[in-house]
């Protein structure tokens, strides 16, 4: 049985693999394979990543990979060889290998990364870090000298948080892991801003120009930055730390949006607790998430427990940006729609079982 086991993961790491070439997780809600993999199948981020690079990696190494089939090796170590082992080193490797716990596979591979890292050196340079607006105010230009050490420690936090925050829906190929690592930029600056216990330092003014009739005509403007469009506006505006301000067409203040409204800390502490995670579907990411207004605060949503619900930074920008939208059904459960309306639901069909969308309600 366990000979048998070993066969089917390594079937399904082959298919895993197929799946990364052709980006299969890309219409399902999903901001990457392991998001996909943890939602579809249950298990771990950590570990969906550790299968995904067993899983390339296999590709490179068939004694490794044959051995894993017949059942030779388990599932850890596998998981763990695959992190040593080269082309040229898993003939070497593989007796040892079958003769140890998956901890000891594990412990010499962790050594072989700290003696790779180890090799880094640093030569001291002048610090600076400078940034500008440029295309007339549409684009935010930042440019960084730092002592190679530092540089080391700045591209390994942002290298990591690129792991975990997502690629959105459209994005080219080509940018890819530029878009990526600009993300995670941006989720730790915003993490910095809304732990700041200085409110008003720390708010994003956006000023919106109104007709006659008191509504926004000709888009919104980050005060001291550049225009910005109406839906990167109103996430802005779901979140803690910004405001908007009315002008006529002159530029005259004629009045202030409301303050987005922040959930108090014990608000905050219970929707955490209610809903452990990201409430989309499968997700359940912990990492930069956000009390979300389900009815938004600026259409008359209320803060309070019932109209929120915790989503990550991901799906937050699938709600404002790419028109998903959220609603509370009986029982409390959070249902997501798809941008046409249609009931989204996470997993895969039972075998042979064609998976039919539920539309939603009009009205």
């Amino acid at each position: 049985m366990h000979a048998l086991a070993c066969s089917a993961l390594r079937r399904l790491f082959g298919f895993i693999v197929e799946a990364d070439r052709c980006e299969a997780w890309r219409s399902y809600g999903a901001r990457d394979l392991s998001h996909w993999l943890w939602m579809r199948y249950g298990i771990s981020d950590w570990k969906a990543r550790r299968w995904i690079a067993c899983a390339h990696a296999l590709e490179q190494l068939p004694l490794t990979a044959g051995a894993f089939a017949r059942g030779e090796l388990g599932i850890d170590q596998v998981v763990e060889l695959t992190r040593l082992a080269t082309a040229e080193t898993e003939a070497m490797l593989l007796p040892w290998a079958r003769n140890v716990s998956s901890g000891a596979i594990r412990a010499r591979a962790d050594r072989a990364v700290r003696q790779t890292a180890e090799e880094v050196l640093a030569i001291e340079r002048d610090r600076r870090l400078t940034w500008w607006w440029f295309d007339e105010g549409r684009r935010f230009g930042l440019e960084a000298e730092l002592p190679a050490a530092q540089g080391a420690i700045v591209a390994r936090a942002l290298t990591r948080i690129a792991d975990t925050v997502p690629v959105l829906p459209g994005e080219e190929e080509s940018l890819y892991a530029d878009a990526r690592r600009a993300d995670a930029l941006v989720a730790l600056a915003s993490a910095r801003i809304a732990a700041d216990p200085d409110p008003d330092r720390a708010t994003v003014v956006v000023h919106a120009s109104v007709d006659p009739a008191g509504q926004p005509h000709t888009g919104f403007e980050v005060e001291d930055g550049p225009p910005i469009p109406a839906e990167s506006a109103a996430r802005m505006l779901c979140n803690a730390r910004s405001q908007t301000v009315l002008e006529d067409a002159a530029g005259t203040a004629v009045g202030l949006g409301r303050m987005t409204r922040e959930p108090s800390a014990w608000m905050v502490r219970q929707v955490r607790h209610r809903d452990r995670g990201c409430t989309f579907p499968g997700c359940g990411s912990r990492r930069f998430t956000e009390a979300h207004h389900i009815v938004w605060w600026e259409r008359g949503g209320s803060t309070d427990l019932g109209n929120l619900t915790l989503v990550c930074w991901f799906h937050h920008k699938l709600v404002h940006e790419h028109r998903w939208s959220i609603r509370r059904e009986a029982g409390g459960v959070v249902g997501w729609l798809r941008p046409d309306g249609t009931r989204f639901h996470s997993g895969p069909a039972p075998p042979g079982v064609e998976s039919v969308p539920e539309r939603a309600a009009v009205g």
